[in-house]
């Protein structure tokens, strides 16, 4: 209580500073604001938005320190062969891949959350309102979607982008009509293409540099499907040079960004995101069952023959629709990405034909761009412009049955 009290004389003593916005993100962080409402037509209850954040970010943790490991067991075993007869805690849950996995990917939310936070605090503080707790889960979601092997001054320079003009320049948390992790990954993609590719195993720099490159190197389940080759396979047999299990890309111990490749995971974030009332199972669900669609179509194509096997495009067609939903980072972004409540749909109708749209859309993406085979990025932001619009439509339809039923009544 005598810190609480303490907290509090410095935040009368700063009230009417220049550094007051600062000094209030530090002490509403932990404690209730001192300024409640306490009558009217106000909805009370325990939560708020800085607590709604920790919430997903809670959710996203386990993927985090998931893909800790993940980069570690990804290093050694494209160094020394995958273990055949592999042990959850011998070979993947150990320390010197926990410490190999720290040093790469802690600088990364490090990263992320100080330059974005600093930018936060800047625009706060020249503006003179309250710093935004919307940051929060970008921080940690943008660590989670891009490669491990990242520049972090080229990290920095994106999110820098991602917060000014993703955000700030719309009016900040709740105007965004982007969702800003999504912008940085764009930036990223448009204006460093070669590191966003993802076509590599990710190995430890310092063995790059002892000259032996050529010996760790290779691909990931999409970038092996969109060049027909066979990487995906229900059980790898003794000799081949790149096969990955339906049961590996499930629990997730498959090359790819940090908090994408564990699928066991995202659905118990998704699980705790529906349960907590923060995401919208609609979305989620309709997310997957566009994709599935799109799948579908794509494998309905080479059944009837209208493809070719030597077409570029032919990998990733004849892939089971199902497999779709396992492999790359649709299932990541369904969860955590399109379900913002800012930058998605708000109409519960709207809600199902976004997502459904999110999952349509990547899966066609996907197939026809096998040069960078990953879509559900583009195709989030390209439905985060359209949501207005669905969300208009479907308030219009809403208003003209209602005034049929009017005319009906009043006739």
């Amino acid at each position: 209580m005598g810190i609480k009290k303490k907290l509090h004389e410095l935040k009368l003593k700063y009230k009417d500073k220049k550094m007051a916005p600062a000094f209030n993100a530090f002490h509403t962080f932990l404690y209730t604001p001192n300024e409640v409402t306490h009558s009217g037509a106000h909805i009370r209850a325990v939560d708020d938005l800085k607590r709604t954040m920790n919430t997903v970010i809670i959710s996203l943790i386990p993927c985090l320190i998931f893909g800790i490991f993940n980069a570690g067991y990804q290093h050694y075993a494209a160094i020394n062969g995958f273990p055949e007869d592999f042990s959850l805690f011998r070979d993947f849950i150990n320390w010197q891949n926990f410490q190999l996995g720290a040093i790469t990917v802690l600088p990364l939310v490090i990263v992320s959350y100080v330059v974005g936070l600093t930018v936060e605090f800047i625009f706060a503080v020249i503006k003179g309102h309250e710093v935004e707790e919307g940051y929060l889960v970008t921080g940690m979601l943008v660590p989670l979607i891009v490669p491990i092997d990242i520049p972090l001054w080229m990290l920095s320079v994106a999110v820098v982008f991602g917060v000014v003009i993703g955000k700030e320049v719309f009016g900040g948390t709740g105007m965004n009509i982007l969702n800003p992790a999504l912008t940085i990954r764009a930036f990223l993609f448009f204006a460093y293409p070669t590191w966003m590719s993802g076509d590599k195993v990710w190995v430890h720099e310092a063995v790059e540099r002892a000259g032996t490159p050529d010996a760790i190197s290779g691909e990931t389940i999409l970038g092996g499907l969109a060049q027909n080759k066979d990487i995906l396979v229900q059980t790898a047999a003794k000799g081949q040079e790149v096969a990955y299990t339906f049961s590996e890309a499930f629990y997730g111990f498959i090359p790819g960004s940090v908090g994408e490749t564990s699928k066991l995971l995202i659905l118990i974030g998704a699980a705790f995101l529906i349960f907590t009332k923060i995401a919208s199972w609609r979305i989620i669900l309709s997310g997957f069952a566009g994709a599935a669609v799109m799948g579908l179509i794509f494998n309905g194509i080479v059944d009837a023959g209208w493809i070719e096997e030597t077409s570029k495009f032919y990998g990733l067609m004849s892939t089971p629709f199902w497999q779709h939903l396992i492999i790359g980072s649709i299932a990541f972004g369904v969860v955590f990405m399109a379900t913002d409540p800012v930058s998605g749909s708000q109409t519960n109708k709207g809600k199902w034909i976004y997502g459904f749209l999110i999952g349509f859309i990547s899966i066609m993406i996907r197939v026809f761009n096998p040069a960078y085979p990953e879509g559900v990025f583009l195709a989030i932001l390209l439905m985060n412009v359209f949501a207005p619009t669905i969300d208009h439509y479907v308030v219009q339809a809403n208003v003209k049955k209602r005034m049929k039923r009017l005319k009906v009544k009043t006739a």
